[in-house]
């Protein structure tokens, strides 16, 4: 696998080993087991780094939950995962109506492909390279703003990603996207930027951090339609330390060290 496809065990090996060691952040993953497995892996060097099997569990809790809200809204409505990994929302999703589009990199799907079975006619699998301006309409979303919202998933991705990228993603996402339609990823502040190294798990990829917010402002300047509707803690449920050097972090500079962020597309701009 390539660098950054690289990086897909480690959240694989939380969803599948995770539940026993954190149950109250469990997310019952039916697949990811299996899919471990048949990659001749058993997470013992993953499982190493506890705080991010625990960072892991809570974020794919806050996607989905989200997600559910605004399936609530719209029983019919289209989820899609820019970056789907090897993670597959739409056993927690499927609610009898909702569509789901899972896209990533073409060697990614390769691997998905022969771990993960077909979902049906409501879950779609596209290849996806965000790196590529015209990645929207090669996913076939909605081509007028007038159209049903969507509910956009970025997890794990854009901090692999350069800035201009991560710029052209948002970009791209306010002037597209239907007024009602979400955006929600994950993203770890400017200073992890080049240090991937120092980060547990993920030096022992290859994949290296590109890109990180050094203010909030920066999340919603690409375009006039996007609106910060929230930021979610991911770690502060750790314990004390990280709760609280999280909140200093914070207050010092300005961005959390890493959240999960819910973008709104305002409408009439």
């Amino acid at each position: 696998m390539p660098p950054v496809s690289s990086t897909l065990r480690i959240p694989l090996a939380a969803r599948a080993l995770g539940d026993a060691l954190f149950p109250h952040v469990a997310v019952g993953d039916a697949h990811a087991a299996r899919m471990l497995a048949a990659l001749g892996d058993d997470g013992s060097l993953w499982l190493r780094d506890r705080a991010s099997v625990y960072g892991i569990l809570v974020r794919t809790r806050c996607f989905r939950e989200l997600a559910v809200r605004f399936l609530a809204d719209r029983t019919d409505g289209h989820v899609v995962n820019l970056g789907c990994g090897l993670c597959d929302y739409f056993q927690w999703l499927d609610n009898g109506r909702a569509r789901m589009t899972d896209a990533d990199l073409p060697e990614v799907l390769a691997v998905r492909r022969q771990l993960l079975p077909g979902g049906g006619a409501r879950q779609h699998v596209r290849e996806l390279d965000l790196r590529q301006p015209g990645w929207w309409d090669a996913l076939g979303l909605p081509s007028a703003r007038g159209e049903a919202p969507v509910f956009l998933i970025c997890e794990g991705v854009l901090m692999y990603l350069q800035p201009p990228v991560v710029r052209q993603v948002l970009r791209t996402s306010g002037e597209r996207a239907p007024a009602g339609s979400t955006l929600a990823f994950d993203a770890l502040s400017w200073l992890a930027a080049g240090h991937a190294r120092q980060h547990p798990s993920v030096r022992h990829t290859d994949a290296q951090f590109l890109w990180g917010p050094r203010r909030l402002e920066e999340l919603t300047a690409p375009s006039p339609r996007l609106a910060l509707e929230a930021a979610h803690p991911v770690m502060e449920g750790y314990g004390w330390p990280y709760a609280l050097s999280e909140g200093m972090f914070r207050a010092f500079f300005g961005v959390p060290f890493y959240a999960l962020y819910e973008l709104r597309i305002r409408p009439g701009i």
